[in-house]
């Protein structure tokens, strides 16, 4: 292992950053080149065909079956013609990735020659096998049968000679298997429920879509460094390393000068993405060393799930041209920044308004208003929803340190918004509003837009940030498909958004006008979601007792977290919107139990393995080394001047004695506690008790390696160090 590592750093000299051809100097000459796009549509199917797709994307509707195969043969012609070979369904099952079979356009024609061929049933749906990916118990081993079918609302595009066609996933009986099929269901019930209220305000508005903008942070390690590391290679976090002297502590890599390989890496990233349609616009270096974000233009959230989905495929594939790999991980390294996927999420209309944007008048800053305090109310009501969608197993070592929110969730407004809710509070009585109260409240609504764009600031620990026009949801972790997170999240509001207009028009029944009656039903609101509301420093410890007297919640372990979607809010937004049905809703904490249990018991694995066969030996060989040199000591030098030559050395050798014995004993143990959980047979037990049992060894061995990484000879250090790995780009 030694040998590697020096080997892997003398690659390092060899680097040099690598040629990135454009295939134009203007973006747009190829943008969505390899996009099956409206332009390509109409370019290549029928204009009824053409209409087809359009009408089933806007209004959610199905292809008919006989209409697919004119779309079908159009879109085989546009794809070969791109020098596509095969097709592909191109899904999201509960894997945390993206899954494709692919399948030649070859077939045997009527004559039995051979020909190109894909029908309009190849493309709406297809037959994958179900049985080895993650079901929850909805599918066994030996019921294999599982279905795709076509998403029309995200257009099919090309990756190398196959066409890839965005689908959902279910089981043979219908229940979802994925991430993409609850996430659709939670936009249309945000459309379903946000439509009547935006008519409160205007009444030409018939659709509400759902916008995501993601900011995708990661770290790019040299290929060499990383295949020496097994822990980066097998778990995607080092589970040993001293921290380098040096880190991040003089802020000096953020927004710093991009080293040129690193820009290579980017550029072609950027053609790639930009060929396949995907609106990347910003890139940086990110607060840690070798830390980067990449971040497009928000999109309809669907759409831009898929993107990212996509995006973080594409990243993989071209850092390997560069002789890099990605890490996604949320924290890679201890003691530095770990990465988030911040989502910033808003909602618009089709007469082109953004609902959490201020206004330009009362009318239409009461709006914006409504939006947001059902937004606080769907936070507040769900906090332990939305704490399950974004609480991982990895996602636990990065929350509630290094710029990244803790895991209680709270809502930061800025000092303005947050003084404008407590203003409707104080001026909104029970009494019925005067002419002139109401115009002063109208007024003073009407200021926002004057107010809002200096002082809605930025807060990173804040999990759930407005910032202006939209809310970024800070704690979603960068290694996970953001569906998890925006489809608990839409849920929760389409949920709120309903019980808001049920309440207000039962007040307009009782002859309230619709202003005041609106005014009062955002007043109850504001009161009762006032806890989940949070300026402050969310690191600090006294927010923590703060938030406990709130009556907010601050789960920490991941398997309680998870359980948490079972409770009666969860189940009322997921279940109740119509997003899952209870048997869907079970199975996805059975799928996010064992993936929690098992990504615990590869990392207890990796560990143990690089502890007992890599590490120790390393340190017993230095010690041996030391025990020659005392001896050596002995021979040359009178018994006193041994005596205070040798003392240092005999107290190293005593240290690293201890360390070594640490070790191989945690080992030990953490094998037996392992053995004892995997007995276990109910998924929440298990997870439990290797959260319990098992986890803090992890910390503990890593705690005596790291101490040995620090007294044993450099050159017998087996693995690359942190300052090796962050610092080599």
């Amino acid at each position: 292992m030694t040998t590697i590592r020096f080997k892997a750093l003398g690659e390092l000299l060899k680097r040099e950053p690598k040629a990135v051809h454009f295939p134009s100097n203007k973006v747009t000459d190829y943008y969505g080149e390899l996009v099956f796009n409206v332009e390509s549509m109409r370019k290549y199917l029928s204009k009824e065909a053409f209409r087809a797709v359009m009408t089933a994307n806007q209004k959610g509707l199905a292809v008919d079956r006989k209409m697919a195969d004119g779309i079908a043969a159009g879109m085989k012609a546009w794809s070969i013609e791109k020098g596509a070979t095969h097709y592909t369904h191109w899904f999201q099952p509960l894997t945390d990735g993206t899954a494709e079979k692919h399948d030649g356009f070859i077939d045997y024609g009527d004559g039995g020659h051979m020909i190109e061929n894909f029908s309009g049933s190849l493309l709406a749906q297809q037959e994958p096998d179900a049985s080895s990916f993650p079901s929850g118990g909805i599918r066994q081993t030996f019921e294999a049968r599982g279905y795709t079918a076509w998403d029309v609302s995200s257009p099919a595009f090309i990756v190398g000679t196959t066409l890839c066609i965005p689908t959902i996933f279910i089981s043979y009986t219908g229940e979802a298997l994925d991430y993409k099929a609850p996430l659709l269901k939670a936009l249309a019930a945000v459309d379903e429920a946000a439509v009547p209220v935006c008519q409160y305000f205007d009444k030409n508005v018939t659709k509400v879509h759902t916008n995501l903008g993601w900011e995708q942070e990661y770290f790019l390690i040299d290929e060499a460094l990383y295949l020496a590391r097994p822990d980066l290679v097998l778990t995607g976090r080092t589970l040993m390393g001293h921290s380098s002297s040096k880190d991040q502590q003089l802020d000096d890599h953020y927004f710093g000068s991009i080293p040129e390989r690193v820009t290579a890496f980017m550029m072609e990233l950027e053609v790639e993405c930009h060929k396949l349609g995907i609106p990347v616009k910003t890139r940086h270096n990110e607060v840690a060393p070798n830390q980067f974000e990449l971040a497009p233009i928000y999109e309809e959230a669907n759409l831009a799930n898929d993107h990212n989905q996509l995006v973080m495929d594409v990243m993989k594939k071209v850092a390997r041209h560069h002789k890099f790999r990605v890490l996604f991980h949320e924290k890679p390294f201890a003691g530095i920044n770990g990465s988030g996927k911040h989502n910033n999420w808003s909602l618009g209309t089709d007469t082109g308004v953004v609902l959490l944007a201020p206004g330009k008048n009362p009318k239409a800053n009461i709006q914006f208003l409504t939006f947001v305090v059902n937004t606080l109310m769907a936070v507040y009501k769900n906090q332990d929803l939305l704490r399950a969608s974004i609480l991982t197993a990895s996602n636990s070592h990065r929350l509630g340190a290094n710029e990244a929110p803790p895991s209680i969730i709270s809502a930061f407004l800025g000092d303005e918004v947050s003084s404008m809710l407590d203003r409707i509070v104080e001026e909104v009585g029970e009494r019925k509003m005067t002419p002139d109260e109401k115009t002063a409240l109208k007024l003073g609504i009407g200021r926002i837009p004057e107010i809002i764009l200096d002082n809605t600031d930025r807060n990173r620990t804040s999990p759930f940030a407005f910032t202006g026009n939209r809310f970024e949801f800070r704690a979603v972790g960068s290694s996970v498909n953001n569906a998890a997170a925006m489809t608990a999240l839409s849920a929760a509001v389409a949920v709120e958004l309903r019980e808001f207009k049920i309440a207000v028009d039962a007040l307009i029944e009782q002859g309230i006008k619709k202003d005041e009656a609106i005014f009062q039903v955002l007043k109850k609101m504001i009161i009762e979601c006032k806890p989940i509301r949070f300026n402050g420093d969310g690191y600090s410890e006294d927010w923590v007792v703060e938030a406990k007297k709130r009556g907010l919640t601050n789960i920490t372990s991941v398997p309680e977290s998870i359980s948490k979607y079972l409770d009666p809010a969860a189940r009322k937004s997921l279940i109740g919107s119509g997003v899952m049905t209870e048997k869907e809703l079970e199975a996805r904490v059975e799928v996010e139990l064992e993936k929690y249990t098992k990504k615990i018991q590869i990392e207890a694995r990796v560990l143990g393995d690089l502890a007992i066969n890599h590490i120790v030996p390393t340190a017993v060989a230095y010690q041996t080394k030391l025990i020659q040199n005392v001896q050596g000591l002995r021979d040359i030098f009178t018994n006193s001047e041994y005596e205070e030559l040798s003392g240092a050395r005999k107290e190293l050798i005593k240290e690293i004695s201890v360390h070594i014995s640490s070790i191989k004993a945690k080992v030990r143990e953490m094998i037996d506690a392992r053995k004892a959980c995997n007995v276990l047979k109910e998924g929440m037990e298990m997870a439990t008790a290797y959260d319990e049992k098992v986890r803090p060894y992890l910390s503990s061995i890593r705690y005596h390696i790291d101490k040995l990484e620090l007294v044993v000879d450099n050159e017998m250090w087996p693995l690359p160090k942190y300052r090796e790995l962050l610092f080599n780009n």
